[in-house]
């Protein structure tokens, strides 16, 4: 098949990876603009990096729907497809209509679960038991399109990295497998039931923070989600503390929310939720992610120190 790819992410590249291992012909990429990051340095997106190691066109327009001549160069390509995983921008109708067989998105949920921008951390943070990806046909609409094929997985105690990966792989098998039925005509679309669909939006950096009024079994979902990024993080006075590795201890605190209640080589316990949070791994501000019990050779904690409620600027 003729195909033009648009996509920005890590998650997107297996996909790409896998399309031209499959023999299909690849006309463009079409990822976000470079960005400058720390220090004013130019980084190029995941999927511009693959692409360029693949020997693809890669096509950057700042915002599509605006882009005439990119626009027009997807047009002259005449794709039988394209291929969308993550690309970060909305298609307008103009764009949804050119290919001969339709726009075909890689989502990251079991549809019409976990809509939008996040579904990865979603799926962690409202602790379900699985989630998968699903290829579906898009239309104008957030995700909501007709799917044609689903593959799931268990959530299980996994964090956001190990999941995102998995999903990534299985989202470029599962499309290279579908991609037949779609071009002889014998995929099955099947609309999405609205009644069953929830959404979720981009992650923030604040949304990291943790005052400890959770229930500690959303504080450690949270850590699970947030690693690497944003973070899980707490504040004591000033100072931003990161948490990496947690366990929730099903056990009244017996004080205040935010308390040091003891630490130990097994933890440094928080009241948490009217519970308890053990937190096993974590970060002091300019220093390296350690086991707790390693922070404790060389740090004294005590008990009754308490953590902000609030997010402190």
């Amino acid at each position: 098949m003729k195909i033009v790819f648009m996509g920005t992410p890590d998650f997107a590249v297996p996909v790409l990876h896998a399309l031209k291992k499959a023999g299909h012909e690849i006309g463009y990429a079409v990822t976000q603009p470079d960005r400058k990051r720390n220090r004013g340095k130019v980084t190029f997106s995941p999927v511009k990096e693959a692409a360029l190691e693949l020997g693809i066109p890669v096509l950057q327009p700042e915002k599509l729907k605006n882009d005439e001549e990119a626009k027009a160069k997807i047009r002259e390509y005449e794709p039988d497809a394209l291929i969308v995983v993550a690309y970060g921008q909305i298609l307008k109708q103009d764009v949804l209509d050119i290919p001969r067989l339709g726009c075909f998105n890689v989502h990251g949920s079991l549809l019409p679960k976990l809509r939008g921008a996040s579904p990865v951390q979603h799926a962690i943070l409202q602790g379900m038991e699985k989630t998968g990806v699903t290829i579906m046909k898009m239309g104008p609409g957030l995700d909501d399109g007709d799917m044609i094929s689903k593959a799931e997985t268990p959530v299980d105690h996994k964090n956001f990295e190990q999941l995102f990966d998995e999903l990534s792989q299985m989202g470029a098998d599962l499309l290279v497998k579908t991609l037949p039925s779609i071009e002889n005509g014998t995929a099955v679309y099947t609309p999405q039931d609205e009644a069953e669909a929830t959404k979720c939006g981009m992650i923030r950096k604040q949304d990291g923070f943790t005052g400890f009024q959770q229930d500690p079994v959303e504080v450690e979902r949270k850590i699970r989600a947030f690693d690497p990024w944003p973070g899980v993080f707490c504040q004591k006075g000033k100072d931003r503390i990161k948490l990496w590795a947690a366990d929730a201890v099903d056990k009244v605190s017996g004080e205040k929310d935010g308390t040091l209640l003891q630490a130990s080589e097994n933890g440094i316990d928080i009241a948490c939720g009217g519970k308890i949070l053990r937190v096993t791994e974590l970060q002091m501000p300019g220093k390296k992610r350690v086991k707790a019990a390693d922070f404790l050779r060389g740090h004294s904690v005590q008990p009754g120190e308490t953590f902000n409620t609030e997010l402190e600027k």
